[in-house]
């Protein structure tokens, strides 16, 4: 600092001056900025906002689109249900019938195994019966033809 004659601080005051323009300018630029950062403040606010209002129309959609599928898959449930309750019923109704059926088939078997060993047995024994009229027969045959030369040797 310099002090002139009349005592003054011209220096100074000349730097006081320079200071408050500085200050100013820091000033009307930082009130710009602070002016900026609000405008800014205020868009990205009204950008939150507008898709806050999507948002909660998504919201009320999606609301929508699932009582929708609630009332859909409720009665095919039911219907689900009802259907499994009708084949849990004919499963009980099968189970005795497979048994019986399976008894059934066995006497079945034992009857045809039986039915064919008295069949095989009828075989055996109609061939007995024809060996026996065969031998039958050649030996009627041949007392018939001894009996015939009795009488021829007769004569």
């Amino acid at each position: 600092m310099v002090q002139n004659s009349t005592g003054s601080l011209s220096f100074s005051s000349h730097l006081c001056k320079e200071d408050e323009e500085i200050s100013r300018s820091a000033l009307s630029t930082f009130r710009a900025k602070e002016e900026e950062i609000e405008r800014k403040k205020m868009e990205v606010r009204e950008k939150v906002q507008a898709q806050l209002g999507r948002v909660e129309e998504e919201t009320k959609r999606l609301a929508c689109i699932r009582q929708e599928l609630e009332a859909l898959t409720d009665p095919m449930r039911k219907e689900v249900a009802q259907f499994r309750k009708k084949v849990d019923a004919v499963n009980k109704e099968l189970k005795p019938l497979g048994h019986i059926c399976q008894k059934k088939e066995k006497e079945y078997r034992e009857a045809l195994e039986a039915f064919n060993e008295k069949n095989k047995e009828k075989v055996q024994l109609i061939t007995k019966l024809m060996e026996l009229v065969s031998e039958s027969e050649r030996l009627r045959l041949k007392k018939l033809e001894e009996l015939s030369k009795n009488i021829d040797t007769i004569r």
